[in-house]
This record gives C-alpha cells, structure tokens and sequence, in this order.
C-alpha cells in the first residue's frame, strides 16, 4: 500500500488544501499519516472555514474532517518521522506555514528526501510552496533551483495583507511566498488567467491555491500510480 506522510501548520492550515488531497488520497487507497511540528493536532484557518467565504458545503465538509479525523487530531511530531518510511510526503498551504512549517529543519529535511531521491514524492501546495525557498539539497544548493513550480502569487498576497505586510488577524507575513521562491532560482508561474494551477516537476508537484486543491490531489495520485 502507497503510504503518504502529511505535514500539516499548527499556525493555520487552509481547510481546502489539507482535505481535498486526505480524501482523494484515502479513496485511492494510500494510507496516510498525519505530523505536525511539535504532535499537537493542527489548526484550521478560520477563513477557510467561513461560509460566506467558501461556500456552506465547503466550510461544512472541511470542519467535519478537521473535527473526527483521527489522524488530524493525534498526530506524529515532525522529528519522530522518517522520510525512508512513506512513498511521498504532502505540505498542505495556509499562511500559518509561513511561521511553522516553512521553516522547520526536520519538514525541510523530509521534503529534502523525498524529492531527492529515486522513489519518494512530495506535493507542495500555495503558501507552503514557501517551504521550497528555504530548502537546499546534499550539495548546499537550493533545491528548487532551476525548478518549474507554481505557488501563492503576489499579485493575491496584495489583496489580503495590509501596507505593513499584515493579516486580518493582525499577524505580519514575515515573507511572501513568490518573492523568496523565485530568489532561491526557481521558474514560475502561477498562471494567473487559469482556473487551476498545478505544475509537476520531476518528483515535486506544486499547486497554486485552494482552487487548486482538486486538480493537484488528482494529479499527484496519478503520480503516485493509485
């Protein structure tokens, strides 16, 4: 059975991100393993839980998963999981990544292994594509270097945060995401005039965003083989 580990913020996870790719990847047979930076269960954002925001369905659905998944509420702690354990690894978005997950060593380390090796894969979606800036390989490089990814743009990162880079709750984003990524060489594109935008490069699968959520859970299962 294909075994995937899912790496989720305890800082704000975006519901759609982290469910849409659970369940797709549930029904298509993998298990799935859910750890967070310290084992404290994650947080969902509560914008992406709003039904004015999302839609009813939506906020409905994420909240019943978020709430009576197992997984989700006893999760591993990032330094007890291996990479050699699972068949790929999922980094699902949300600003909260941006203080958490993006820059914790051992999730760097697991993406490290995952993308660098023969058999392991990794599915990197919105802010968590943030992750990839800070991430360099055996040799010292940047692992997204020369890359083709796609990631949480600017260009919508300016109608969320205020002119002192800070969230409706009033946190500052310490870094944007399309900013650092490209720094650290990566080719992208968010593909702004598309519904959808998930880009596979190799053993590395980005998304874009919530809308994405779909296309790159189908899309990385199909990686996967399931």
């Amino acid at each position: 059975m294909t075994s995937v580990l899912f790496v989720v913020s305890e800082e704000g996870y975006w519901g759609e991100e982290c469910i849409e790719p659970l369940t797709t990847l549930d029904e298509r047979g993998a298990e799935v393993t859910v750890a967070t930076p310290t084992g404290e269960p994650p947080v969902v954002d509560e914008r992406s839980v709003d039904p004015e925001s999302v839609g009813e369905e939506t906020a409905d659905w994420v909240l019943d998963v978020h709430e009576s998944d197992e997984r989700l509420n006893d999760p591993e702690p990032l330094a007890a999981v291996d990479a050699g354990d699972y068949d790929a690894v999922v980094f699902p978005g949300g600003h909260g990544t941006a203080w958490d997950v993006n820059q914790d060593r051992d999730a760097r380390g697991l993406l490290r292994e995952s993308v660098a090796g023969d058999d392991g894969k990794a599915l990197v979606v919105c802010h968590a594509v943030g992750i990839l800036a800070f991430t360099r390989d055996s040799d010292g490089d940047f692992l997204v270097a020369g890359r083709s990814v796609t990631g949480f743009p600017n260009a919508w990162e300016e109608g969320i945060v205020d002119e002192h880079d800070r969230l409706p709750d009033g946190r500052k984003l310490p870094y944007w995401v399309e900013d650092e990524v490209v720094a650290a060489g990566a080719e992208w594109d968010a593909e702004l005039d598309a519904d959808a935008s998930v880009t596979v490069d190799g053993d590395l699968v980005t998304a874009r965003g919530p809308e994405s959520s779909a296309a790159a859970a189908e899309a990385f299962a199909d990686e996967l083989d399931l």
